[in-house]
């Protein structure tokens, strides 16, 4: 007759199972910014307003909020959107994608208004393909995507980057505005705390 399993066994089973869910890493998309705001906590807001319509380099250092992160494009950075001061990034050549990477310690979650502007940096239709990047890749397409729409990831491990490129259609460039950073809800630190806990307990007994 099989015997039943011990309650340390099942423990063991349990914290095998949270060590490979951390392990293993998930991207969550959110095209609700009230959802996506409610799965984050800390959240930090880089609006690009001290940008103005010019040229910016290959690299520039930004902070969102307490965060601090680098976005980076081969052929250059540019300021676009400037209606009402409400200013944009934009690259300089379109079918170069913009990368922001370097986030600070933590950040598991990434979002913003993305959309396409054109030569003259003021809004046009067009279509973006973000890709997050945490361990793994998960990209997603905007189909004309309006200057308000929201795009956001949360993933179960920090962020490496995300990029934003173009489909590789004429007459529009990738465009960012109001990207938010945030980390983890305290509920998510929870339960992975609680994985190397009985991790911890198992091999405490085993020694």
């Amino acid at each position: 007759m099989a015997s039943k399993p011990s309650l340390g066994k099942l423990f063991c089973a349990a914290a095998l199972l949270c060590a490979s869910a951390a392990a293993q890493a998930d991207i969550t998309v959110y095209t609700s910014q009230a959802d996506w705001l409610a799965a984050v906590q800390a959240p930090g807001t880089d609006t690009y307003d001290d940008l103005s319509l010019a040229p910016y380099g290959e690299t520039l250092t930004r902070n969102a909020g307490a965060y601090t992160y680098n976005v980076y494009s081969a052929t250059g950075l540019w300021g676009a959107g400037g209606t009402g001061g409400d200013y944009w990034l934009s690259n300089n050549t379109a079918i170069a994608p913009i990368v922001f990477s370097g986030f600070g310690s933590g950040v598991t979650a990434f979002g913003g208004n993305f959309f396409t502007s054109d030569v003259l940096g003021q809004y046009t239709t067009g279509n973006l393909i973000l890709t997050a990047i945490d361990g793994t890749a998960l990209s997603y397409g905007l189909g004309g995507p309006a200057t308000t729409d929201f795009l956001g990831f949360v993933s179960t491990s920090p962020l490496v980057a995300v990029t934003l490129a173009t489909d590789g259609g004429a007459g529009y460039w990738p465009t960012a505005n109001n990207v938010v950073l945030a980390v983890p809800e305290p509920a998510t630190y929870g339960m992975l705390l609680a994985g190397l806990g009985f991790v911890g307990l198992v091999s405490r007994r085993r020694g």
